[in-house]
């Protein structure tokens, strides 16, 4: 629905204008929007603009097998956005919602990197990166050219 290269080194400020070029692809808001540990910002669960989408953004990173406990009731009162958004996760209705992430979005960085065999862009600089990006998605792969 929405794909974009950007600079910086973690997605912390991508979230909001992604969710936005969503809005304009398909004319409507996401139900809901998931996003790892490297997307977390007070910002982007507290930007107005992006009112009416459930987030549910990572607030750091879980060891693969460790166990966490399941929270319920209410969070506590004069919580900070990241305790609400880590009490939210922890709910059971919020740890279900987030582990789809693992069924739909993990698997097409995969798909892309083994499959198509995507590993590294052909080009420097942003524009022609950005340019490369969409003809990939429009189906291109890349081919490894030998000259001798």
């Amino acid at each position: 629905m929405a794909a974009e290269i950007a600079q910086q080194t973690n997605d912390s400020r991508q979230l909001v204008p992604v969710i936005q070029q969503v809005v304009a692809n398909v004319g409507s808001k996401p139900i809901a929007a998931s996003a790892d540990a490297g997307y977390w910002s007070a910002a982007n669960v507290t930007d107005e603009s992006v009112t009416g989408v459930d987030r549910y953004i990572a607030t750091g990173r879980q060891r693969h097998g460790e166990k966490v406990e399941t929270v319920s009731g209410p969070p506590p009162e004069g919580a900070s956005p990241r305790e609400l958004m880590a009490h939210k996760l922890g709910t059971a209705a919020g740890r279900s919602i987030y582990k789809t992430r693992k069924a739909i979005v993990e698997p097409v960085f995969g798909q892309i990197k083994e499959r198509r065999g995507f590993r590294r862009f052909s080009f420097w600089g942003l524009g022609y990166v950005g340019q490369e990006w969409k003809l990939f998605r429009s189906g291109w792969s890349p081919q490894t050219v030998w000259a001798s």
